[in-house]
């Protein structure tokens, strides 16, 4: 072979000084020209030097220039190209394999599966390491870890991480950051724990990793336990470890430490800023996160698109919509609104602030749609109560190549529990199961929420009772299903047993088991819970808690000790606690205690006509038609609108909504004719329409046909013509079910032999062979 004057070494030295294209090129021609173009070890060191300036291209026809590359030119390569979207490291590992008969090493593994396009590959890589040996092998182990967590194969990462036997840093670290990735806080902080219990040395690395996990958790006690770790091991001033540790106070509502914590970074950086500003937004204090975004624009730092997400009051938003519109301005003016994060951030400001069409035009105008913009706009249009708008977007979605991820599934279930759409809540089940999403913890509640208020308790309970995990919103879902049902003894049951296994009870807890209560008239038990939330739990009761517990006293008859707990209140009851108080008046027929909660109603919510309703039906029922009449004339001459009731039934997956009177359905002729037919039936057996609150200038039979074709009567005619016999009937009334509806509807169970299910703004009703669950009381 013939030479130049050019040795080796000084090809080497020349390799190693360039630092663009075009001297990497000269010095190829210079290799060439003295007979180093097969030269594996300055080759190999050309190759290394082609990738880190960009050339990639030049870099594989490099690789495939020389006749037999070894085993390290081959690593060089394949790990070159995972940095480069368009070239495949997969190949190349494929081409190994097949074509030459070098042996893959740990290097060649570890590379290979970091360039993994999908977890299949992932696995076949995994399974020719355990083959060939490597499987343990740290370096591989980690690449796994890795690829693994990319694509959310959480358990499977776990299982290769558990089986290493000797664990370093590096390994710890991937993994904390995998299950951090994937939204496993939990487990990423128990991990950390294990790291410490096992005297692994810690790095700063593993503090700031772990520190996300703890402040979306909000385990403030935990996040200053590791602030005290990071102390004693002198990782507390590194600036990643401050910035995180920024987020944890600022999570936890200590904006104050947050602040002190950020004066203490010498120079911060645009990531300390954004947690900072972020911290400010998270906990109201708007004014201050503006301000700092002021002092970053003016020092000359460039913003990014974290700090515009950052600076959006998610958490706080009402009162801020012209500051959202001018964030949208300034966004759109720098490109921002381009970034996938800062629009999906947009949209959920929006649609919190009710600004539902600004939000969907901002949604539609995305040019790049991520799952998260998705999951924004359809939680959007389920907390602004828009829930069959909420099921379509969602189906749109499905329609695309997006798949839906936990946040979406448990958005779309809190639709179909609001509507009480059971078939597509059923459909969303399979789906789950389809995504192996079932062991999500949150997706387990949302699917038991949903049964429950779709009217489906036994399924609700067997979810539930199947969790190897729960959490307390799992428990207090749990319980708000039973006391829906009006299973009180079975709710109170559920609460203890939580109790029992070591479960913090919440205010909702309590919301949730004083409610169930209510609706099973257990005042006994009632008073215990909500003296023990005072005293023994030190919860300061909400406007709710004090209505639940009206409302306890007030079904069971006990008007006057119901008042007298109104009046013993340490803070001024509002309209929720008298309007309970009201309703409770109806039940029993008090007008004199009645009149006491309905100008106290007037006073403080003037505009709501439902009061009035109830004032004048309590009036009516004690035949007192002149003032009721009364109450009636200031409804009118206040030009107050009352909702108008309205039944949704749902037949093979298709909704059909009834309003009294209604002769639009096209089924409209066959209803009435099964409704005359089973109201024959019923007065056979002794019904008598409850017509009581009607309008006392109708006369009598009018009376009786107005509430023969209430909405409930008209859904459960048509669930009757249109259902196979013995099948179960569930309609949904967006009001309370009136007298006469209840009493006809425990008729109809026991003359069709059916189980109607009725679902009104209240509770459930379980009608079977004549009689309800609720006993009557409701």
């Amino acid at each position: 072979m013939i030479r130049g004057d050019i040795s080796r070494n000084t090809l080497l030295a020349l390799i190693n000084k360039a630092c663009t294209f075009p001297h990497l090129a000269e010095t190829h021609a210079q290799l060439i020209r003295n007979g180093y173009h097969h030269d594996l070890a300055t080759v190999t060191k050309l190759t290394q030097k082609l990738f880190d300036v960009g050339a990639a291209h030049h870099a594989r026809a490099l690789f495939f220039s020389v006749p037999k590359p070894d085993i390290f030119l081959f690593n060089v390569v394949i790990k070159g190209f995972s940095f480069f979207p368009n070239a495949s490291s997969v190949s190349l590992y494929t081409h190994l394999r097949k074509n030459t008969s070098l042996s893959p090493d740990n290097f060649t593994y570890a590379f290979a599966v970091a360039a993994c396009p999908d977890d299949k590959f992932g696995m076949c890589l995994h399974t020719h390491a355990v083959i060939d040996g490597f499987a343990s092998n740290l370096f591989v182990a980690s690449a796994l870890v890795d690829v693994y967590c990319k694509f959310s194969r959480v358990g499977y990462a776990r299982k290769v991480f558990d089986k290493i036997p000797d664990r370093d840093t590096v390994l710890w670290n991937t993994m904390i950051t995998g299950l951090v990735r994937n939204c496993c806080y939990d487990d990423s902080v128990q991990v950390f724990r294990d790291m410490v219990a096992q005297k692994v040395q810690l790095d700063s690395t593993t503090v700031a990793t772990v520190l996300p996990a703890v402040a979306e958790m909000q385990e403030g006690k935990v996040g200053m336990g590791i602030q005290c770790l990071a102390l004693k091991l002198g990782f507390h001033f590194d600036d990643y470890v401050l910035t995180g540790l920024i987020s944890v106070f600022s999570k936890c509502g200590d904006v104050d430490t947050a602040k002190l914590l950020f004066g203490m970074i010498k120079k911060p950086d645009l990531v300390s800023y954004n947690a900072m500003i972020s911290g400010f937004s998270c906990n109201g204090e708007t004014e201050c996160g503006v301000k700092l975004f002021r002092e970053l624009l003016v020092s000359g730092e460039r913003v990014s698109s974290s700090t515009m997400v950052g600076l959006i009051p998610v958490s706080s938003p009402f009162g801020h919509l012209h500051l959202a519109c001018c964030i949208q301005g300034f966004c759109v003016k720098s490109g921002f609104i381009l970034h996938p994060l800062v629009s999906t951030a947009l949209t959920t400001i929006y649609s919190r602030l009710n600004e539902i069409d600004l939000a969907r035009r901002l949604f539609d105008e995305s040019s790049e749609k991520t799952v998260a913009a998705w999951n924004a706009m359809i939680s959007g249009y389920t907390q602004n109560g828009l829930t069959e708008t909420a099921i379509s977007l969602f189906q749109e979605m499905m329609a695309t190549d997006f798949i839906p991820n936990p946040v979406t599934i448990t958005s779309i279930l809190s639709a179909c529990a609001q509507l009480g759409a059971l078939s597509f809540g059923k459909w969303v089940h399979q789906l789950i199961r389809s995504k192996n999403l079932e062991p999500n913890i949150y997706v387990l509640t949302a699917l038991i929420d949903m049964y429950a208020k779709c009217g489906n308790i036994l399924e609700a309970w067997q979810l539930f009772d199947s969790m190897s995990e729960k959490n307390t919103v799992t428990w207090n879902t749990m319980i708000f299903g039973y006391g829906l049902h009006g299973y009180g003894h079975e709710a109170l049951q559920l609460f203890n047993e939580m109790l029992e296994l070591g479960f913090q009870p919440s205010s909702v807890t309590f919301l949730s088991v004083l409610y169930a209560c209510s609706h099973a008239g257990l005042v006994r038990e009632g008073d215990e819970i909500f003296n023990a939330m005072v005293n023994k739990y030190r919860i300061v009761p909400l406007a709710e808690h004090y209505a639940c517990m009206v409302d306890i006293l007030g079904r069971a008859g006990q008007l006057q000790k119901a008042l007298e707990f109104v009046r013993r209140m340490p803070v001024e009851p509002g309209p929720a606690v008298w309007g309970t108080l009201l309703g409770a008046c109806m039940i029993h027929k008090d007008t004199k205690i009645a009149r006491v909660a309905s100008e106290r109603l007037f006073e403080l919510d003037p505009g709501s006509v439902g009061y009035y309703v109830l004032l004048s039906n309590i009036y009516s029922a004690e035949r007192n038609f002149p003032k009721a009449a009364s109450v009636r004339e200031v409804v009118k001459k206040r030009k107050l609108s009352k909702t108008p009731g309205c039944t949704l039934i749902e037949v093979n997956g298709s909704p059909h909504v009834f309003v009294s009177g209604d002769r639009s359905h096209s089924q409209a002729v066959a209803i009435y004719a099964k409704l005359e037919k089973l109201t024959s039936k019923m007065r056979e057996m002794g019904y008598k329409p409850e017509t009581v609150t009607a309008l006392h200038d109708v006369e009598e039979e009018e009376k009786e046909l107005m509430f023969n074709v209430h909405s409930e009567k008209l859904a459960i005619a048509f669930g009757l013509i249109t259902s196979e016999p013995g099948t179960e009937i569930r309609i949904i009334k967006n009001l309370r079910v009136c007298l006469d509806c209840h009493t006809a509807t425990k008729f109809i169970s026991k003359i069709t032999e059916r189980v109607i299910v009725v679902r009104d703004a209240n509770r459930f009703h379980h009608f079977k062979d004549g009689t309800c669950t609720c006993g009557d009381y409701w």
